[in-house]
């Protein structure tokens, strides 16, 4: 079993001890994909002992748009410092 798997069945068992349904720490678990987010939430569920559902997928959401802002960054971080390099090189000419 890999990291991602241990994490992912930890979150989800997580959500079950906390009296919720597998599904719904399964649909949880699905839709934060990554490693780094579902720690994240888990020490969310720790830290916070959020008492409804609805806490619990609104901090998903924020995790996740959280995520999205991180990709938008560096993918134009990286498009930037490409452009830079056109600015400062030019184009390169054919022979």
């Amino acid at each position: 079993m890999d990291e991602r798997e241990r994490i992912y069945r930890q979150l989800v068992e997580t959500i079950v001890k906390m009296g919720y349904p597998e599904g719904f720490g399964i649909a949880i678990a699905e839709n934060l994909r990554t490693e780094k987010t579902m720690s994240r939430m888990l020490g969310y569920l720790r830290a916070a002992k959020p008492k409804t559902a609805e806490e619990i997928a609104d901090e998903m959401l924020a995790i996740m748009d959280d995520r999205e802002r991180w990709i938008q960054k560096k993918s134009a971080e990286y498009y930037n410092s490409k452009y830079n390099e056109l600015l400062w090189y030019g184009l390169e000419e054919e022979e």
